[in-house]
């Protein structure tokens, strides 16, 4: 019973524990091809060599290594998505030529409510346009990595563009938006001011 018992233990202690196995082993441009498919900003080859762990020139290899397999480079077909470089980082965009199959499969989504969340965020977009995730995040006090990518699929926001110089991506509202709250202009949204708790009438 006691030797059987042991054999178990044993057993049980011998089988692979995912946060044992060897990240290293993966194949590199797999390991990075991961992070950019969440990416929702371009990431420097620096911070993408940090978190992988791996050399600087190794990322560098790798990325240009995934370019060529997405731009059919080899015997494949040419990828639906490419990697673009934009304001000093690297991410996966949509191939212009099937911009129109992406927005037309957006503007045919079954429409389901916003969650308070996204409302909120959509908010935030509309009268601070136009703005970052980290500056949303700021004034919201919570992460809106999701709710951001929420909001680009259903086509109520798009990215304005990219600073040159930090890389960040600025959202502004869409056509769409105005379509769904009956507005011609971003500037017929109501004052906000308003709208807030701390308001003093007298200051209106």
């Amino acid at each position: 019973m006691t030797t059987d018992a042991s054999v178990d233990v044993d057993a049980s202690s011998a089988q692979p524990d995912d946060a044992a196995i060897d990240r290293s082993r993966l194949p590199l441009a797999r390991r990075l091809e991961a992070i950019l498919l969440v990416a929702d900003e371009p990431q420097g080859v620096v911070h993408l060599a940090s978190a992988l762990a791996a050399p600087v020139a190794a990322v560098r290899d790798a990325i240009a290594a995934l370019r060529a397999d997405y731009d059919g480079d080899g015997d494949g077909p040419e990828r639906g998505f490419e990697l673009r470089e934009v304001g000093g980082g690297w991410r996966l965009y949509v191939r212009a030529a099937y911009d129109a199959d992406v927005e037309g499969f957006v503007l045919t989504q079954t429409p389901t409510r916003l969650s308070q969340a996204a409302l909120e965020t959509l908010a935030v977009i509309a009268y601070k346009q136009p703005i970052t995730r980290g500056a949303i995040a700021a004034i919201r006090a919570v992460n809106v990595d999701s709710v951001v990518r929420t909001l680009l699929g259903r086509g109520l926001v798009t990215e304005a563009f990219t600073d040159p110089e930090t890389g960040a991506i600025h959202y502004e509202t869409t056509d769409l938006l105005l379509q769904q709250l009956g507005l011609g202009t971003i500037e017929e949204l109501p004052p906000i001011s308003p709208l807030l708790p701390d308001h003093d009438e007298d200051d209106a």
